[in-house]
């Protein structure tokens, strides 16, 4: 390419690239087999930090096995891509700030290299929001270009298809319409069917950002089935919310049961209209178990009842195993993760945590709220009964 057109590109790439890292999506990408090019341009514009949030290069036959956790039909397909996006979304939905829009981008290519190559020149992208699955397959004319050079077209056109995720023009970007095959396909999703996704295990969380606090990496969750949501939950995570100090208050409901059907759509949306009634954050999981739920939210800090960690610490529920239920907690521990206990009655006895027996290595993990900061007894299946539900 002439010196002159090369300076052109770089100046229309910078600028793209300038447009996504002032926007408010954040992204992991997953990349194979090309578009290297991408990581050094995102990279090396400021502001890469409130975009890129982790990437990754699987190049190798074992990485890719161990992220896609299968041996795929093909490691250069369109469903590779589309499954390295979709995992790509799932982790930014772990790493990015409450309410931040995700994208998970995928990457996987099979270009020009050292000996000569009997399959097409080709590539594969995909990119999943929220609301959109986005995939491409690119076949280059075998022999017109360098593998620097399809390296640098793979990473152009993956560049606009973030940009379009993202919602911000990257038009200046050029085709390269006289040497490429593309075929592309988008799928549309809307809330009934992300929330199906989030039920069927394809994708970890959704999250209603209804509340105007400043959104801050770690989670201050509150789980329950809020069945309904009531005065004692709000208080409660005030109160843990100062206990606590830094962090960003949500509530949590699980659409999935341990021993009971899955809610259904209908359901979630009814329970979600509770918290967009009094303005305070939802996630909406598919985890009923805490040691899912540290996975899920890596760093947080969860506030529970002593009735809740009674059951926790309650080796009955590990299958009877000591070892099992505290080798499952020091997972969680390692996580980063913290549990803050509120006083409640536990077999018709008011208990705070100090009346709780906690295992000596676990201990660091559990964090009391006083009696007098907070107090409420009733609960929902409380509530429940007095209306007649």
């Amino acid at each position: 390419m002439p010196l002159e057109k090369m300076t052109e590109v770089c100046v229309r790439v910078r600028g793209a690239v300038e447009a996504i890292h002032s926007c408010p999506y954040q992204t992991v990408l997953y990349l194979a087999g090309g578009a290297s090019q991408l990581l050094g341009w995102l990279l090396s514009v400021p502001g890469a930090s409130n975009t890129v949030l982790e990437a990754l290069v699987p190049y190798s036959r074992i990485s890719m096995i161990q992220l896609l956790a299968k041996i795929p039909s093909q490691f250069c397909s369109q469903q590779t891509a589309e499954d390295m996006a979709l995992l790509a979304y799932n982790r930014a939905l772990k790493l990015s700030k409450p309410g931040s829009p995700v994208v998970g981008v995928g990457f996987t290519g099979s270009l020009a290299t050292t000996r000569s190559k009997l399959g097409e020149h080709r590539f594969y992208m995909s990119t999943r929001t929220a609301d959109r699955l986005w995939i491409s397959g690119v076949t280059l004319t075998k022999g017109l270009h360098t593998r620097e050079e399809e390296d640098r077209v793979s990473s152009q056109l993956l560049l606009k298809a973030i940009a379009k995720a993202c919602k911000v023009p990257a038009t200046s970007i050029p085709d390269f319409s006289e040497s490429v095959v593309t075929e592309e396909c988008e799928k549309q999703f809307n809330e009934e069917q992300e929330l199906e996704q989030l039920i069927n295990g394809q994708i970890g969380f959704k999250i209603y950002p209804f509340s105007s606090d400043i959104p801050a990496e770690r989670k201050i969750i509150l789980p329950g089935s809020f069945n309904p949501l009531h005065e004692g939950h709000l208080k409660l995570m005030e109160v843990a919310s100062r206990v606590c100090g830094d962090g960003y208050p949500c509530f949590e409901l699980s659409a999935v049961n341990a021993d009971k059907p899955p809610l259904s759509v209908s359901q979630i949306k009814d329970r979600v209209k509770q918290f967009e009634k009094v303005g305070k954050t939802v996630i909406i999981s598919n985890q009923p178990f805490f040691y899912k739920k540290a996975e899920l939210f890596p760093g947080s800090a969860f506030v529970i009842g002593a009735d809740t960690a009674v059951r926790l610490i309650n080796p009955k529920y590990y299958d009877g195993d000591y070892k099992k239920m505290l080798k499952i907690l020091l997972g969680c521990k390692e996580t980063g993760c913290t549990f803050v206990v509120a006083g409640r009655n536990v077999d018709g006895v008011f208990k705070v945590l100090d009346d709780i027996d906690v295992p000596e290595e676990l201990k660091d993990m559990f964090i009391s709220i006083p009696s007098e900061q907070f107090r409420m007894d009733i609960s929902s299946t409380e509530l429940r009964k007095r209306s007649g539900m």
